[in-house]
């Protein structure tokens, strides 16, 4: 149950952000990245967007 969570989270960041245009960390694909990583991902981007609505 708990592994079907985990997929079920990154599943949804990773939709996320390629709705937000980001395809890659670096030079690994989304889908290859941990459930804490993709976490990451999406609130460094998720900050970076408000802190440019905000200036």
């Amino acid at each position: 149950m708990l592994r079907k969570a985990v997929e079920t989270r990154k599943h949804y960041l990773i939709n996320k952000l390629i709705k937000i245009g980001i395809y890659k960390k670096e030079s690994s694909h989304l889908f290859v990245l941990t459930l804490t990583e993709l976490e990451d991902e999406y609130n460094r981007v998720i900050s970076i967007k408000r802190s440019k609505k905000v200036n």
